[in-house]
């Protein structure tokens, strides 16, 4: 097993999958926790797309205008045809006059299609805006991602760091292409409206007004209550999503203990939990129409009786009363949008500030300027008064100082947690040192860029990495431009050539994404003749061969022999019998060298080390 000594604890918490919102949208139902300073920063984000917004207001506004318009229109068409079929009841006049029908007619069609116009290329700029803005946050993302220091991988969990690119750009793209567009139409629709409904008459007006402030505490309070059970169900699906990817990759050892009940048993556990939370949100997301749908007929009720009297009094027509009834319903409806798009808005704030927050956290100490740089490199590595530890007040290195010469074969080696991943860690500045220098051919590494200075390293870890692509790309990862011959012949000196070629497709095999579809030795294999293509000048073998049988051990061991020769390497070992050869073995304990010299050397001081080897063949 790899060494875990350089590994802060791991965060446990991780994040589920978006929550289903209001009006089925997805998103983070979690209050943030600086709304203000978040949709300041959002704002700033959009001002580069402010002229697309602009058009998109002003679209909006004027298909809404249109739309609102509409139904004042068609209340003029009724009072001309209900007067007619009066006038011609009582014999005093013509059935109706059709001209003026058709001229009303004719505008009202021309409002709709020209809203219609409106809201097509509102909707189509502001899906191609919220696509754009989609597609910069991921490239930010992606880009920061290679900024951040190692530790704050080690101290997140996967999930954590994913939901950022995942959920939370998703549910801010929703949020742009949707439901800002539907509180700019529903703000206008509710001004527009009420403008309208004041024209035909003060008291219906005033009358149908009365539920407003029934319907604001409906929403109010609805949106309280969502939030408690859209956090719970939130919280309840970040559980259930860790227990099925803590299970998923480890389904191996949980067969192999029998652990499939145990496991079920607690995803029967968390799912409970969020069907639990789940149906409370999702009721309480649901319940909010219904509701404004019976809030409004009572304003119906209020209005017809009302528009009633006053059409029997002469002071409005009963096209008017038809025209206020739509605009009731009209009125209505996008105070409905305007609750369901305030809570989707909560996620939505919250989902930016955590890509924000992402995007602000410290990055690795910027690269110098101009970095060093030396057309071949000897291999010289000097440890000069390193100190170095996760967390400051705990140390984990104290004072390291070790010289190594040009094509030395520097084996670590010590208990658990003593400190050996983290040298080699050090040496590739995959942390920074607490104070001290690390000089590789006399030269500070802190004055290589960091590409230039993992140029150097070639690394063979246990825990082995390999990506979707063919077997070919996979060992010429790291060596862009080398030549499928090159390849191949990294391939023979690393042994794996001949299965190679057993495989369907030999080099042009695809691995899939996890490369359960070779087997781990040959995983081990790739890695290594990936390292002996890049022919770097010092070696970093943490356990190289661990995973590979023992005849094929031999024959990788006899590559590396090979590769090793006039290159320094430092190997980390598990096993003390693979570090025989080494020409010098540094024993490690609590962050020092404890003991220092050649494998035989050691066995005579019959010290730690010699403790260390002969328990390694104890019976």
């Amino acid at each position: 097993m790899n060494e875990n000594d350089d590994l802060i604890v791991k965060a446990e918490k991780t994040d589920g999958g978006a929550s289903d919102m209001f009006g089925g949208m997805e998103g983070v139902a979690e209050k943030a926790k600086d709304p203000k300073k978040t949709i300041k920063q959002l704002i700033n984000y959009l001002k580069p797309q402010r002229t697309a917004l602009t058009i998109v207001i002003i679209l909006a506004v004027v298909s809404t205008v249109f739309a609102v318009i509409g139904p004042r229109v068609m209340g003029r068409v009724t009072t001309i045809l209900v007067d007619g079929i009066v006038a011609h009841v009582l014999g005093t006049g013509l059935l109706t006059d059709f001209r003026q029908m058709g001229n009303l007619t004719a505008i009202l069609i021309t409002l709709y299609i020209v809203s219609a116009i409106c809201n097509f290329f509102q909707e189509l700029i502001m899906a191609r805006l919220s696509v754009k803005v989609t597609y910069e946050l991921r490239e930010k993302i992606a880009d920061k991602m290679h900024r951040l220091p190692i530790n704050y991988y080690d101290t997140r969990s996967q999930g954590e760091v994913m939901s950022r690119m995942t959920n939370d750009v998703d549910l801010i793209s929703q949020t742009l292409s949707m439901n800002l567009t539907q509180l700019i139409t529903a703000s206008t629709t509710i001004l527009g409206t009420l403008i309208m409904m004041l024209s035909i008459n003060l008291a219906m007006t005033a009358a149908a007004l009365v539920i407003i402030p029934l319907s604001m505490w409906i929403m109010v309070m609805v949106m309280n209550k969502s939030h408690v059970f859209f956090s719970k169900q939130q919280e309840a699906m970040g559980s259930l999503n860790g227990i099925v990817e803590e299970t998923y990759s480890g389904h191996d050892v949980v067969r192999s203990y029998s652990g499939e009940d145990d496991a079920l048993e607690k995803f029967r556990k968390a799912n409970g939990e969020v069907r639990k939370s789940g149906w409370k949100a999702q009721f309480m997301g649901n319940i909010v129409m219904p509701i404004f749908d019976f809030v409004g007929n009572i304003g119906y009720v209020l209005v017809a009786v009302m528009g009633g009297w006053l059409v029997v009094q002469r002071a409005i027509t009963i096209g008017d009363v038809q025209a206020f009834i739509q605009y009731i319903q009209t009125f209505t409806y996008p105070l409905g949008e305007l609750g369901a798009a305030g809570n989707m808005l909560q996620g939505t704030i919250a989902a930016a500030e955590r890509v924000f927050e992402f995007l602000d956290e410290e990055e690795e100490t910027p690269d110098p300027k101009i970095s060093a740089h030396k057309d071949s490199y000897e291999g010289r590595v000097s440890f000069q008064n390193v100190r170095f530890g996760y967390d400051p007040e705990k140390i984990i290195l104290h004072d390291f100082s070790k010289n190594v010469k040009p094509g030395q074969k520097v084996a670590i080696v010590g208990p658990t947690g003593a400190g050996k991943t983290t040298v080699v860690k050090l040496l590739m500045r995959f942390y920074e040192i607490n104070s001290g220098k690390i000089l590789i051919d006399g030269i500070d590494s802190t004055e290589f860029s960091r590409a230039e200075l993992r140029h150097i390293f070639g690394m063979v870890l246990q825990d082995t990495w390999l990506y979707n692509a063919s077997i070919m790309e996979n060992i010429r990862y790291g060596s862009p431009d080398a030549t499928d011959d090159e390849v191949i012949a990294a391939a023979k000196a690393a042994h794996c050539h001949k299965f190679i070629r057993t495989l369907p497709g030999g080099y042009n095999m695809i691995l899939n994404e996890e490369a359960s579809n070779i087997s781990q030795g040959q995983k081990q294999l790739f890695t290594i003749a990936r390292v002996i293509l890049k022919n770097p000048a010092i070696l970093i073998l943490d356990e190289a061969t661990s995973s590979i049988d023992t005849r094929t051990e031999v024959l990788i061991q006899s590559a590396m022999k090979k590769l090793m020769q006039g290159r320094t390497s430092f190997v980390i070992a598990h096993r003390l019998s693979t570090i025989k050869d080494a020409d010098v073995i540094f024993v490690m304990k609590d962050g020092d060298i404890i003991e220092q010299g050649s494998h035989d050397n050691l066995l005579e001081q019959n010290g730690f080390y010699a403790d260390l080897y002969n328990s390694q063949f104890d019976i």
